[in-house]
């Protein structure tokens, strides 16, 4: 039953991209979609944990819900120039790289021989995985549309980076983080919004799936890490980016040659593979 809880998160948030996907709208309407979402399931958790929230907890809370929001929006504009199957193992990868580097620079994390080894040797392979999903075929082919994902992802991957990172500096547990996250998320995702119109149409709303998906993902790791370690459930939950890069082909109808989809299982593989050897440093 514990690991079957641990695989939760994989199965949220490597369904999620395909349901945003489908549902479509404009990045705008899918990101404030997300965060009603992600506020509303928060409100109802609030309910029943209640924990006691400090100002520390509120502050930080807010500031790591935001840059989750700037996060997951720029992730979502990457899928309409890349498409879900390459954007997830780049975008995976990229936070992996992130969070771990910034965990060694900041935390003194791999502050031992064996940590350090097995850390760099996964940025390796979490390097390389995301170089195979990104090959192309027909190298004759000028794809402009890469250039602009990989600004969107740079800047994706500070959101995500500055939302673990603000809640580990201030040392936030899960649960205290859960309401004040959301709401940050939520104002956050309006205020980035604002040069657009028509936000809150049907789209936005029907988006609000993805945000639910994501807040199960999000307290299934909570319960995960309490039962069986925070290795074990961060290993499994890296794991959710085979689902999306595999669902973007089959279910989005992503257009790979068989050697192209060849490169991207093989990077899948070792993007998976070094966010799990990430897990093992976390012992």
């Amino acid at each position: 039953m514990d690991i079957l809880i641990a695989i939760v998160p994989a199965l949220m948030w490597g369904t999620l991209p395909l349901v945003v996907s489908k549902i479509g709208g404009s990045t705008e309407q899918q990101i404030i979609g997300t965060t009603l979402g992600a506020l509303a399931f928060a409100l109802v958790t609030f309910l029943f944990i209640s924990p006691e929230l400090s100002m520390t907890a509120w502050i930080a809370g807010l500031f790591s819900g935001a840059f989750w929001a700037l996060g997951q929006m720029n992730q979502f504009a990457a899928f309409k120039q890349m498409g879900v199957s390459k954007t997830m193992p780049i975008s995976t990868g990229m936070q992996l790289v992130g969070t771990s580097l910034f965990g060694v620079l900041a935390f003194g994390e791999w502050s031992n021989t064996s940590a350090l080894i097995l850390g760099i040797s996964a940025l390796v392979l979490i390097v390389a995985g995301a170089a195979f999903t990104s090959y192309k075929e027909d190298k004759s082919k000028k794809d402009e549309n890469i250039g602009k994902g990989l600004l969107l992802l740079v800047i994706s991957t500070i959101g995500y980076v500055g939302y673990v990172v603000i809640a580990r500096w201030f040392n936030i547990n899960g649960w205290e983080a859960v309401l004040p996250q959301a709401i940050g998320m939520v104002v956050s995702a309006i205020l980035l919004s604002l040069r657009k119109g028509n936000l809150f149409a049907k789209q936005t709303f029907t988006n609000g799936l993805a945000g639910i998906m994501w807040a199960v993902g999000n307290i299934a790791l909570l319960f995960a890490t309490a039962r069986v370690g925070v290795a074990t459930s961060f290993s499994l939950s890296q794991t959710g980016v085979v689902i999306s890069t595999i669902g973007g082909v089959l279910f989005l109808k992503e257009a790979k040659t068989k050697k192209e989809m060849t490169f991207v299982i093989i990077g899948c593989i070792l993007v998976v593979a070094g966010g799990i050897m990430i897990g093992f440093t976390k012992q």
